[in-house]
């Protein structure tokens, strides 16, 4: 069906046609209208799901720490410093192999308080065990969400999963999407470790040095099999619903001679960027980057990279640009641009080209 909405309603509308069986609630800007939009699914009884109201942030993780162990399918929605506020919890749910999904609407984290679109709130998490993904429109909030769930519960991956989505950028940007029925698309959840409450028992959860590292090396196993898992479900969709997805977009690569790299709702600027790049005789490229957990390189043979970074990690740099240098060999030119909602547009995309000097940094309004 062809509707009309947000980046947060088109999440809300994908839960409720995955039919989560719990669904946990804490209200934060720029999120909460996802979590308003599902409890008027629960209360209009389109989505028959246990819709529980907690008083915190690490209080929502925990109640869908506690569902999932049960085998049921849950969701949560966050931001910002009420993801940070959970990272306990972030790390209990993966090491304990849940497949929980939440949405995160990317903001910035304070002082100075900052309500607008910022990708360190997500970031700081990865090395939580967590599956992240990226996205850039509405219809793609909508479409990962769905994919997010056979994803995380699929029986090589039992890891939970973030779909991330820029705050107002997308959150509160209205275009239109359309929704479908899934069907046998999300297969029954089927948690082979979860706990029967018909049966209980007692579970010991000390792992002393001699188990402790097989417990981590066992979630990075679970990280690499959702590799293929992600393709094999991106590819089902595409044949499906009729709507492509892969594990980074390219945009006119095939013959770039430098390439502009980054994630979320800046993908569509760096198209328009490297089309008035390509008009002045440059041969500029755009990937975005949808998945950075599991972190896969893409294939850049030499080209200059530009990055752009809405992040940053204070002493080191760029997250992204220091990931594809370390994991490619790349020098990029790392620019800073973004940070709690600053306006980046294509025009200023096309000039972090122009300026570009390999293996630097760039801070965008600073040294400008």
């Amino acid at each position: 069906m062809l509707t009309f909405g947000t980046g947060n309603k088109a999440v809300a509308m994908a839960v409720r046609d995955a039919k989560p069986v719990v669904v946990a609630a804490y209200p934060i800007t720029p999120q909460t209208e996802i979590v308003e939009e599902i409890a008027n699914f629960v209360t209009e009884g389109s989505l028959a799901a246990r819709y529980i109201p907690v008083e915190s942030e690490h209080s929502s993780m925990a109640a869908c720490i506690g569902a999932a162990a049960t085998g049921v399918r849950t969701f949560t929605a966050t931001s910002s410093h009420g993801l940070v506020y959970m990272c306990e919890m972030m790390h209990m749910s993966a090491g304990a192999r849940l497949p929980i999904v939440m949405a995160n609407a990317n903001r910035a984290l304070g002082p100075g308080w900052n309500i607008g679109a910022e990708h360190s709130d997500s970031i700081s998490m990865r090395d939580t065990g967590w599956l992240q993904v990226y996205v850039s429109t509405v219809q793609e909030a909508y479409d990962a969400t769905l994919m997010a769930f056979r994803i995380a519960e699929h029986t090589d991956v039992l890891l939970p999963v973030m779909i991330n989505l820029d705050g107002f950028l997308l959150t509160h940007i209205t275009q239109t999407f359309e929704t479908v029925e899934p069907g046998d698309f999300i297969p029954p959840i089927a948690t082979p470790h979860a706990i029967d409450i018909n049966n209980p028992g007692g579970y010991g959860t000390l792992t002393p040095g001699n188990t402790h590292f097989k417990f981590r090396h066992d979630i990075e196993r679970g990280m690499q099999a959702s590799i293929p898992v992600i393709v094999e479900t991106e590819a089902e969709f595409s044949r499906r619903f009729g709507r492509e997805y892969h594990l980074y977009e390219e945009y006119r690569c095939e013959d770039a001679d430098v390439v502009i790299i980054a994630m979320g709702t800046l993908g569509k600027e760096m198209e328009v960027a490297v089309d008035i790049l390509r008009e002045e005789g440059t041969r500029a490229g755009a990937i975005r980057m949808r998945w950075f957990r599991p972190f896969i390189t893409p294939e850049l043979n030499g080209k200059d990279v530009v990055v752009i970074d809405r992040d940053y990690s204070f002493g080191y740099g760029g997250v992204l640009a220091g990931e594809l240098q370390a994991k490619s060999g790349c020098q990029p030119f790392s620019v800073i641009a973004g940070l709690g909602g600053q306006e980046v547009t294509y025009d200023d995309i096309a000039e972090f080209v122009r300026i570009r000097r390999p293996g630097t940094e760039h801070w965008f309004g600073v040294d400008d």
